[in-house]
């Protein structure tokens, strides 16, 4: 680890600056008037508060750590001279954002000459906040949260997700259409750090999804390791680490292998 890097510093500062952009959010969650544009597809907005939550953070990180880098889901890309580098999802959740359904939230989550070693995930409309430092544990609101122990497929929640490619949807519900006898039932929140979280959590017991960039699950990851799950892909990498377009697995350690390879059987992998 870089020196004189603190995680737990690292964490607090990963907090404050996702609930400050998290009161940005919520105060125009649901609102009539927001302009919006698309990315990949139609479906895939973008706000002009996204943009404004992804510039409150990185300045907050910059002056708090002003040689730290940063990169985020809106375009930020400040090169790093400390070892240091922040991974910012301004709002995790657009759509949810767009229709003020809770679950959209604030990602942050600080990264270490390549590993991640803090994070915090905010969702204000739930009142929750989520916070991670590596090998110290995970918390919610402050309290440690762990894993649930499920070891049965059939007795597990699961959560997912759905890219925004109508051919890529496709085969996911075909994915699903596999999956979904085998489990207790399946939960889309529409924001991958909060599913992970979720994990961390209890409130889901496993999770899987394909297509994700680093900012959508850095945080949510970290939470969801040091809440003691186990955080991989259906190929058996471990995370953190790049994994473009793999499809991430999460679980707890007596539901992961079952999890990973139901999910990876069902063709999870290629869809």
């Amino acid at each position: 680890m870089a020196q004189g890097v603190d995680p737990l510093e690292l964490r607090d500062l990963a907090v404050a600056v996702a609930t400050l952009g998290a009161d940005r959010m919520a105060a125009r969650a649901g609102a009539r008037d927001l302009r919006v544009v698309t990315k990949t597809t139609a479906t895939d907005p973008v706000t002009e508060v996204d943009r404004e939550v992804e510039d409150l953070i990185v300045s907050a990180l910059v002056a708090a750590r002003p040689g730290d880098g940063a990169v985020g889901e809106e375009g930020a890309d400040r090169p790093s001279a400390s070892g240091v580098r922040w991974l910012v999802d301004p709002i995790d959740g657009t759509v949810d954002f767009l229709y003020g359904i809770p679950g959209c939230n604030v990602s942050v989550a600080a990264e270490v000459e390549g590993t991640v070693v803090a994070g915090a995930v905010v969702d204000p409309l739930h009142g929750d906040a989520f916070a991670a430092a590596q090998g110290l544990g995970a918390t919610r609101n402050g309290t440690p949260i762990a894993c649930t122990t499920v070891a049965d497929p059939a007795l597990a929640l699961i959560g997912t997700g759905f890219g925004y490619d109508p051919a890529r949807r496709r085969r996911q519900a075909q994915v699903l259409v596999e999956v979904l006898p085998q489990v207790r039932d399946i939960r889309r929140v529409g924001a991958a750090a909060i599913d992970l979280c979720w994990v961390g959590c209890g409130r889901l017991d496993g999770y899987y999804e394909r297509g994700l960039q680093v900012w959508d699950w850095a945080a949510g990851a970290l939470v969801a390791t040091e809440a003691g799950s186990v955080v991989g892909s259906v190929d058996g990498l471990n995370l953190p680490g790049g994994l473009p377009d793999a499809c991430i697995v999460a679980a707890g350690p007596a539901l992961f292998e079952s999890l990973r390879t139901l999910v990876a059987d069902a063709g999870a992998g290629r869809a």
